[in-house]
This record gives structure tokens, C-alpha cells and sequence, in this order.
């Protein structure tokens, strides 16, 4: 069946996504929020304005489905709410709430929106991959973000990078003498790049950098000086294509099966996408200690990282690549979870388990079953914080869409609770980067797992089948993990610990330290 790709357009997805931002960060906790008919009504208490958005379909679970139009109530009447109107107001009831301006917030807005707009302009043709695809397939990016597709630069500078543009580049390739190069990990992993570039002097190993990455620093003295005498020689674009996945930043080789996650130093929607020197040897320290397999599920690992050790810190981060391992093992076809979820995607549409609502069930009893337990296993039983978010987790199904497995990505987001580890023999600053406190852990997994993840999976499959019971059926999967109080307290019905993305965003606070607001639970049982 072919299915058409739903209309997206920059104004409607960004102001979506910051009456998203409203509904659960602002007004939901403030109880500010009442449905109207078809629609639902929002009032800003501070700013004493009231605004009125349409719904798609009626809620099926803790979320709702968005839709135009968007309107702000003037008197007696309502007129239309464009996105940038949206972004004053909620720039307005921020500063009032929190006795604090932020210069930038509307800056970052505009941006996003500006992306979104040359993005949909530069979109190409999808890959026959179906991994690939879904890896390039979030035009709009999260739904709970205030500027999901806020990045640094001007869109001529990065949009022949950009995964949603479905974009191919090849990497660079510098030769780096011995004795300058600094890595750790599994020697023989970066062996898997051999043959994709031209060979390296004797002497020299290869290091890959993304020419993005490349030009950025290109400007540095230490670097300038160490091409123009030959001490680092430039050898030119990779012979193999990469594809950018969803992360930006991380690129697939599809030839050489392995992932290469890149520094870029810039701005990203929240973090500067840098690997800092600790992360580097922190990912090798995580890659040591996590068990293999991977409790009943897949984690891809990263087995080495190189860099440049010249007299200068910038570059050691800045050119510092980490290797993950790549796809081709996995269960039949991975897929990514973000690409499931994403209300502007047809991908779980076209899933042949999906055409009917016994279908649908069943997908979704076998989607939970192969998420849910390992991320509470690992938690609960080892000590493990996962960042199960829709971008970090593949779905591997089988010819009829069925999930049969789950892999889990990224060494970067994946904590130890402290107290649980022993990391003594590790540099303290390296230590420090790999731990939260169990509660900070606890909140992550939850809300990674639950807010970001699962519910917005229910919220796809809700799309296609509203009539659907899907939480009894994920609360069993919880239900069978209750022996722990942090699982009777969330089978109770506790709220969940969202992420405050548009707070955090105002405050301008490390993405580490965001805050977290309660949302309703769906695993409650009614009373």
C-alpha cells in the first residue's frame, strides 16, 4: 500500500511544538488547560491571555495530539495565532513566571523555524534502506522542544550534512603521525575503515573527520601550522560514502558497517555536539564495564576512539571520533524508534502488523516486551541508566513489522548510579561524568523510557487505531518488575517525571541538570 507522507510545514510544526512545551511544562501543572468541544483551551494565568488550539483526534493517554488551527482569544472573538505571536507569549509568561528575561529564547525560536523551513526545501528522495530511511525521516524533530531544530550556522553551511535532508557526504581523511595520536580501546577496530580512503604514510595512522567539523577548525594556528609543514597531512575525502543519522553528528558507513560519531562544535537544538576529552575515555570506560549481551537485548558497542594530540585542547576534542558498532548482526530490520513515533512519518503506518487493531495490539504487547525490561533490569538490578529516548533505540521486525528485538545506542547518555560502581582507577572527572545519583538516574530512565518514549509509541499507534487498550497491556510488562518500590510506586500511579525542555531552554541550564515537571501516568489503573 503506498501511503503519502503527511503535510508538514515550519509555522505549523513549530508552533505545535511549543503549545506542546505549554501544555506540559506551564499550563498542565497549573491546571490551565480544559477541552473545548473539539479543541482545547490553554491560559497563560501571568500574561492573561487565553489560546485555543484544535485536536487532531481525541486523547488516548497522557498526551494530545495537536492540530490547527491556532488561535488567541481577543474579547469575544478568536483570531488566528501565528508561531512567532506563540513565541512572544510564551516568552512573556516565562519572564513574569520566572523574574527573569532571556535574550536568546526568541533568537533560538526563529532559528529552529528558519531550519525547518530550508530543510523542507532541500529534502530528497528516501533511501531503499528502510534503516536508513527511518534514521533520516525526523523533519520536525521532538515534539516537546521549544526548538527542535535549532542548529548553529547558516543552513548553507550545514544542510548537505543534515540527515533530514536524506543527504550523503564523505568524511575526511587526515593522516596523523604515530607518536601525535591518542586512542584507546580495541587497537584493531578502526582496522574496519581500511580501504575506505587512501592509505595512510608509514608511520601514520588515519584518522576520519567530518569536513564540517573540519572547517570549523580550520582557523586554528596549531592545526594551520601542522598541515602547512606536513607534521598532519591532508589525504582527502573517504572512497565510501556516510550517511548522517538522526543524532546529526553520527554517521553510517553503510559499506564498512560501523558508525562514526563525530565532534561538531556546534549548537545542536541544547548541547554543543562536542566529544569532550572526558566523554572519550569515559565511553571506553562504560564500553568495559556494561555485560555482554546485553540483558536479553543488544547494546551497540563503541570499541575505540581516536584523536589528535597536538598542543592543543580544542583540536584533541574537536577531531576526537568514537567507532560504534554497526547493524548488519542485529534480528532482522532495525528501525529507528523515533522514526515509529513521529506523527509526520508513515513508517509504522506501512507495517503490515498494523492493518488491523488485533494486529496493532499485538505489535505493541511485543514492542513493550522487548523495550521495557531491559532498561528496568539494567536500573534496577545493576546499576545502569540507560537514555532509552526515541533516538536511541532500534526496533528490529520482522517481514510483517512484528518487533523481535531492541538495541540500545549511545555511551554518552548511558550513566552508572553512584554507590552501585566501583571507579576508582578512573580520573575523577572522568568518574564524575559516568554517574548520577539514584534518584537523578531513576528520574532519567523513567522519563526517557516512559514520557519520551512509550508514550509517544501509544500515541502512533493510537493514530491508527484510537479504540485501542494499550497501557493494561504495557502495565503487565512493568507489573512483572514490582518486587522493586520504585515499580509499585509507578504501578500506583505516581505522576512521571517529564523533562522540562522548554524551562530548561529559558533558564539556560546544562541539559544534565534539566528540571522536571510532573505529568500524568498511564499505567494507573482507574479508581
Amino acid at each position: 500500500m503506498l501511503l503519502t507522507e503527511p503535510v508538514l510545514t515550519a509555522d505549523d510544526a513549530t508552533a505545535t511544538a511549543l503549545l506542546n512545551c505549554l501544555v506540559r511544562e506551564v499550563c498542565g501543572p497549573e491546571q490551565q488547560v480544559w477541552p473545548d468541544g473539539g479543541r482545547l483551551v490553554l491560559r497563560l494565568p501571568r500574561a492573561g491571555v487565553v489560546l485555543r488550539t484544535g485536536l487532531a483526534r481525541p486523547p488516548a493517554g497522557p498526551t494530545y495530539r495537536l492540530a490547527a488551527p491556532y488561535e488567541e482569544q481577543r474579547e469575544d472573538a478568536w483570531i488566528p495565532a501565528s508561531w512567532d505571536r506563540l513565541a512572544d507569549l510564551v516568552a512573556g509568561e516565562l519572564e513574569l513566571a520566572t523574574g527573569r528575561p532571556n535574550p536568546e529564547f526568541l533568537t533560538q525560536v526563529g532559528d529552529s523555524h528558519g531550519a525547518l523551513t530550508a530543510i523542507l526545501g532541500a529534502r530528497g528522495e528516501p533511501a531503499e534502506d528502510p534503516y536508513i530511511a527511518s534514521e533520516q525521516s525526523l523533519v520536525a524533530g521532538h515534539r516537546f522542544h521549544p526548538s527542535p531544530k535549532s542548529r548553529q550556522g547558516a543552513p548553507d553551511e550545514w544542510l548537505r550534512y543534515a540527515p533530514e535532508t536524506r543527504s550523503r557526504f564523505r568524511p575526511h581523511w587526515l593522516a596523523v603521525p604515530d607518536e601525535l595520536v591518542a586512542e584507546e580501546g580495541d587497537p584493531n577496530a578502526f582496522t574496519a575503515l581500511q580501504g575506505y580512503g587512501p592509505p595512510p604514510p608509514a608511520g601514520h595512522k588515519t584518522l576520519p573527520v567530518h569536513p564540517w567539523q573540519l572547517s570549523l577548525l580550520s582557523h586554528r594556528p596549531v592545526l594551520r601550522r601542522a598541515l602547512a609543514e606536513g607534521v598532519v597531512r591532508d589525504l582527502g575525502p573517504s572512497g565510501a560514502e556516510a550517511v548522517p543519522t538522526s543524532s546529526v553528528r553520527t554517521v553510517y558507513l553503510p559499506e564498512a558497517d560501523v558508525f562514526c560519531k563525530f565532534s561538531l562544535d556546534v549548537r545542536i537544538t541544547n548541547c554543543v555536539r562536542k566529544n569532550a576529552w572526558y566523554e572519550l575515555s569515559g565511553a571506553m570506560a562504560l564500553n568495559r564495564l556494561l555485560p555482554r549481551p546485553f540483558l536479553d537485548a543488544t547494546f551497540l558497542s563503541e570499541p575505540a576512539y581516536r584523536t589528535l594530540a597536538l598542543a592543543d585542547l580544542h583540536l584533541y576534542e574537536g577531531l576526537g571520533v568514537i567507532l560504534r558498532e554497526g547493524v548488519r548482526s542485529l534480528p532482522g530490520t532495525p528501525l529507528l524508534a523515533g522514526a515509529l513515533a513521529d506523527p509526520y512519518s508513515t513508517l509504522l503506518a506501512g507495517l503490515p502488523a498494523m492493518a488491523t487493531p488485533e494486529g496493532a495490539h499485538a505489535w505493541w504487547n511485543a514492542y513493550v516486551a522487548h523495550v521495557a525490561p531491559p532498561v528496568l533490569h539494567a536500573f534496577l538490578d545493576h546499576g545502569i541508566v540507560l537514555e532509552p529516548h526515541l533516538q536511541n533505540v532500534l526496533i528490529c521486525v520482522d517481514a510483517d513489522g512484528m518487533p523481535v528485538h531492541a538495541a540500545f545506542r549511545d555511551l554518552e547518555g548511558t550513566k552508572l548510579t553512584a554507590g552501585r560502581w566501583d571507579l576508582a582507577h578512573l580520573p575523577p572527572r572522568v568518574a564524575e561524568a559516568l554517574t548520577y545519583a539514584p534518584d537523578q538516574g531513576w528520574n532519567r530512565v523513567v522519563y526517557c523510557l516512559l514520557v519520551n518514549h512509550l508514550t509517544e509509541t501509544a500515541a502512533a499507534v493510537a493514530d491508527l487505531h484510537p479504540s485501542l487498550e494499550l497501557w493494561r497491556t504495557a502495565r503487565d510488562h512493568f507489573a512483572a518488575h514490582d518486587a522493586h518500590p520504585q515499580v509499585r510506586a509507578l504501578l500506583a500511579g505516581v505522576p512521571l517525571p517529564a523533562k522540562a525542555n522548554l524551562r530548561t531552554r529559558w533558564a539556560r541550564t546544562a541539559d544534565r541538570a534539566a528540571s522536571y515537571v510532573p505529568v500524568p501516568n498511564p499505567l494507573a489503573t482507574p479508581r
